[in-house]
């Protein structure tokens, strides 16, 4: 099982950067729909219709939001995800760990945080704080 982290700089305060990270109606417009989601500690997430799914195991409402993962084609244990904002002035650090990624997984889904999740996610904070 593999780690990885990232690192992101967001021209957005935290309230706009946690909306785009937990409101359905948010998430489907970056791309992770059909989603399920919110930000509540226990309660069940899925997005892209199922292909990731889990559930969120700790929340601090703008400053944390713990998961756990599991990809719709064969992960039988959860990988953990944890993320993590703190305001820099005006703007956020987003700080992403993941852990328990199975290791002929763990490239694609450094890639995909960055090109399908995480990315698109600061676009949309970004341009909603315009």
């Amino acid at each position: 099982m593999k780690t990885l982290s990232q690192h992101y700089d967001i021209h957005a305060p935290v309230s706009m950067v946690w909306q785009v990270l937990v409101k359905p109606e948010l998430i489907e417009q970056w791309g992770g729909g059909p989603v399920i989601m919110d930000d509540h500690e226990g309660t069940e997430f899925s997005l892209w219709g199922g292909s990731v799914h889990g559930v969120n195991t700790h929340v601090v409402p703008m400053e944390t939001l713990e998961q756990d993962w599991y990809s719709g084609d064969g992960w039988h244990q959860a990988s953990k995800v944890r993320f993590t904002l703190e305001a820099e002035g005006d703007n956020t650090v987003l700080e992403l760990y993941h852990r328990d990624i199975p290791d002929k997984d763990v490239d694609d889904i450094d890639d995909g945080w960055h090109e399908y999740y995480l990315g698109p996610l600061q676009k949309l904070a970004e341009l909603k704080a315009a």
